[in-house]
């Protein structure tokens, strides 16, 4: 595993519900810049091998991972960074890759966490080992808040450490002799873990895929929605809406074509919705919405996004009652058996800020933060339009997806990187049908994604 230590000095760059109404979204107004050090550790990229030493042990390496092609792709862009940081020590790297989150957590959560841990330094407010599964005042108010008439219920919660952690929980559940189906470009994670779990078959380069997974194209010229009909009967469908990272969001059309195609074929859908508070049309925020979805799939979601808990770490999945396996054993009950195993639980603290976030006041704020980054992402769209680019995305993500037709994405992020000291998210690195395209996030500073627009348009006119 190799480790590249780089410090340096300067700015951070950086049915259910009537929650999520378009008129919600609003943004603040004051804005604060402040200098940082920063220690930025690029971490969880494949190395070369090891010189070989007098010794080894007699333990063979798990076969599935020498199938993995280099490193994962967000360690792999960090790492790219610190080496232009290396070259160009004195530019202003805007970073506009890894979907991280820049804005200040909002007091009313962050209070909320810092009572909780002063608590902890009492008798009476001191707390050990947890529920698993999490406290049950926040899973009811998860349900509440997000899943209101929808027939979730405070059993069908799982709070975890972030939606990520539990894609590979998930990916223990079905173990692996099942077959998957993931959108063509999709987050990451998806694939890999299941290339970890030995669900798939080796790398086929000329195809730039993965034997034994069933890839769902989604282009432009397919509104970023498969053709279903076209599509192979796998175990378990991955299904991300709205989509990283495309930006593309699924209508109820859709989604209710996606669960019959479930059913018919005796799958589970995996459905992230990580980014549902940014919708701002009348698109469902959860697969809960279309009728029969608790019979066929899961939830996986998180704070990340909507609080700036991309440190914190806290999310959820729902795994409803009904959803059973061929034998009619619940999954839920495999699942749970899964979490305490493998997990003590979030931390009580991080639960506090979740309790918060879904409190009034708390949504209130969050919406604000979501109404900052939407505005970012106004920006973004506008500046690649006013170049002539074709540009998806953006009205109910925090993510751009510019097409350069042609061009490699690789290339395209290396041109960015080196003439205007922007880093952005080549998209193929989400899959074959990423090529072409890159992504732009608009997690940042408003004055980095001006600088950051200002540069574009210098790059590109």
């Amino acid at each position: 595993m190799s480790v590249v230590n780089h410090r340096l000095t300067a700015p951070i760059s950086s049915p259910s519900s009537g929650f999520f109404s378009q008129a919600n979204f609003n943004s603040r107004s004051q804005r604060f810049a402040f200098q940082v050090k920063h220690d930025m550790v690029c971490k969880c990229v494949a190395s070369s091998p090891v010189e070989q030493t007098g010794y080894t042990t007699k333990v063979s390496r798990n076969a599935n991972m020498a199938k993995l092609q280099a490193g994962y792709l967000f360690p792999e862009i960090a790492r790219r960074k610190a080496a232009h940081l290396l070259k160009y020590p004195d530019a202003h790297v805007i970073s506009l890759g890894i979907g991280d989150t820049t804005e200040p957590i909002p007091e009313v959560i962050t209070s909320a966490m810092a009572e909780r841990c002063h608590a902890l330094s009492t008798v009476a407010g001191y707390s050990g080992y947890g529920d698993e599964q999490g406290e049950k005042q926040l899973r009811t108010a998860i349900a509440s808040t997000f899943y209101n008439n929808l027939g979730i219920v405070e059993g069908d919660i799982f709070v975890s450490d972030g939606a990520k952690c539990d894609i590979s929980r998930l990916q223990m559940l079905f173990g692996s002799h099942v077959t998957m189906t993931v959108q063509d470009p999709s987050y990451p994670a998806y694939v890999d873990s299941s290339v970890i779990m030995g669900q798939t078959g080796q790398f086929l380069k000329d195809l730039e895929r993965y034997g034994k997974i069933e890839y769902m194209r989604c282009t432009p010229e397919n509104g970023f929605f498969p053709d279903l009909s076209a599509i192979g009967r796998t175990d378990i469908i991955f299904f991300c809406s709205p989509n990283n990272p495309t930006g593309a969001t699924a209508t109820r059309q859709q989604l209710t074509k996606l669960v019959q195609f479930a059913k018919d074929n005796g799958s589970i859908i995996v459905y992230d919705s990580a980014y549902a508070m940014y919708i701002s049309d009348d698109s469902p925020r959860s697969i809960f919405e279309i009728p029969g979805a608790k019979e066929v799939a899961m939830e996986t979601a998180s704070f990340s996004k909507y609080a700036g808990f991309t440190g914190v770490r806290l999310g959820w999945t729902v795994v409803p009652k009904e959803l059973l396996f061929s034998d009619g054993f619940p999954v839920a009950k495999d699942f749970n058996r899964i979490v305490c195993t493998s997990f003590n639980g979030a931390s009580n603290i991080a639960q506090a800020g979740g309790l918060a976030c879904v409190s009034p006041e708390g949504f209130k704020a969050m919406r604000q933060v979501v109404g900052f980054y939407k505005e970012n992402t106004d920006i973004i769209v506008d500046t690649f339009e006013s170049l002539g680019f074709n540009v998806y995305g953006g009205k109910n993500a925090p993510y751009v997806w510019v097409h350069f037709p042609g061009r490699s994405s690789w290339d395209v992020f290396a041109e960015i990187l080196e003439k205007t000291h922007i880093v952005t998210t080549p998209g193929s690195g989400f899959g074959p049908g990423g090529e072409g395209f890159i992504r732009v996030s608009a997690f940042g500073h408003r004055e980095n994604i001006l600088e950051a627009s200002k540069r574009f348009k210098q790059l590109y006119k």
